[in-house]
């Protein structure tokens, strides 16, 4: 653990990264789970590893942008606040 990073910190960061996981999730077993229906008929071991492997990287790649986030903007700033400012910039971009 860093100077900087604290307890409250990695259990928020913690907390968003698991919560923020489950519409990402759900949003790649829209796509990928009807299309694998017909493949894993015909070999599920190879569907099943390359399900696997397209959750892995959605979690890595989430992972690390999460972290980013966090250490681009500290501690201090949590990540409801982090999306808040969010919108209003996409939302005073469109204006």
């Amino acid at each position: 653990m860093s100077v900087t990073d604290s307890r409250k910190k990695s259990l928020s960061e913690a907390l968003v990264n698991s919560f923020g996981g489950y519409p990402i999730g759900y949003g790649i077993g829209i796509v990928i789970l009807p299309l694998s229906v017909v493949w894993i008929q015909k070999d599920p071991l190879t569907v099943t590893m390359g399900i696997t492997f397209i959750y892995a990287c959605a979690s890595f790649a989430r992972s690390y942008f999460l972290r980013r986030i966090y250490e681009k903007h500290g501690f201090d700033d949590n990540f409801i606040r982090l999306g808040i400012n969010g919108f209003k910039k996409i939302i005073f971009k469109f204006r």
